[in-house]
């Protein structure tokens, strides 16, 4: 997770909110989250951390 959160620049929280309302590619394992960093790449590309961008710029 901190990996994640250094590499994107945001905080644990926002990183939570991407999982559970924009799908952001994360698994589970155990209590632990889990990531790669290429479906991460992807789905930034593809427009899912787009909408939260947008939101803060208002």
């Amino acid at each position: 997770m901190k990996d994640v959160q250094e590499y994107l620049g945001v905080g644990r929280e926002s990183i939570m909110q991407w999982i559970s309302k924009r799908n952001m590619p994360a698994y589970k394992v155990g209590r632990l989250w889990k990531f790669k960093l290429s479906e991460v790449d992807d789905w930034i590309r593809s427009g899912g951390a787009a909408e939260s961008n947008e939101e803060k710029d208002s």
